[in-house]
């Protein structure tokens, strides 16, 4: 028979050695804090063997066309031209399609008719690049939001702001050069009132999908006599004087000119388009 005292000791030893093994410890839920970086952007035409040659990184085609910047008295040679001062033939009444009903001056300019109702281009547009050529009154008249307000209407839908904006504020994103109640500019760049501003817009127009939904932003960069003020930037939607933008589907649309109804008396001239 075994020593009762050998087997009390097997015994504690046994009892000691399980109360001192490693004691299992709860896992902890690991969260990971990873955050996911944007796409990194990569060129396939420039992967592979490095050239060591620079014949091998020189392109022969395709061959741009030939442009004369000034071939169109002062427009560029492939320009449609809007407006040249001789006539009103290219622009109709916004609301019923009838004869557009402006003031044509002597000058070569037009000048909005009060209440005659906005006008907008016979032809219409998807991407382009518009230049416009506008004016207050020296006579100043009004303030805020009633001093020479008009508007250059992108694709009939898109408002840039037009107004005289000197010793006369207003709220920014209604401002000369703004996206009406979108963007405000990035300088007031104005000349003084009565003397000739300038626009030279790029314009991208809007995608919508098979379904009407809106898989890219139109965006609008604004020279505004030769001063960046809009710098690529997207356009939300409409410009509605109330309310937010909406996004209806569409298409191709013209260039429209704002009468605002309130005795604005701003003139146009020298319009002309390049489509993109």
């Amino acid at each position: 028979m075994m020593n009762k005292t050998f087997i009390g000791l097997l015994f504690v030893a046994s009892f000691l050695a399980c109360n001192n093994a490693p004691k299992e410890t709860a896992k902890e839920e690991v969260v990971s804090d990873t955050v996911t970086s944007p796409e990194v952007i990569t060129y396939p035409e420039y992967s592979g063997t490095e050239p060591t040659k620079p014949e091998e990184t020189e392109l022969y085609e395709p061959v741009p066309p030939t442009v004369n910047p000034t071939e169109k008295n002062g427009a560029p040679s492939d320009a449609i031209i809007l407006f040249d001062g001789t006539s009103l033939d290219n622009w109709v009444n916004s609301e019923d399609g009838t004869q557009a009903d402006w003031i044509l001056n002597d000058d070569g300019s037009m000048t909005v008719k009060n209440k005659a109702g906005d006008i907008q281009t016979k032809q219409k547009f998807g991407d382009f690049q518009l230049h416009i050529e506008w004016k207050s009154p020296a006579e100043i008249q009004g303030e805020g939001q009633s001093r020479a307000n008009s508007g250059v209407f992108l694709q009939g839908i898109y408002e840039i702001q037009v107004l005289d904006n000197n010793n006369n504020d207003t709220y920014t994103n209604g401002q000369v050069g703004s996206i009406y109640k979108q963007g405000a500019p990035l300088a007031k760049s104005s000349v003084p009132s009565g003397e000739w501003n300038t626009y030279d817009i790029i314009y991208h127009a809007p995608e919508f999908n098979d379904q009407g939904g809106k898989i890219k932003s139109a965006t609008v960069t604004v020279l505004h006599n030769g001063v960046l003020i809009q710098d690529h930037t997207e356009i939300k939607g409409t410009t509605p004087y109330i309310g937010w933008p909406k996004n209806e589907p569409h298409g191709k649309g013209p260039i429209k000119l704002q009468d605002h109804g309130d005795n604005s008396r701003v003139s146009y001239r020298n319009i002309w388009l390049r489509e993109l």
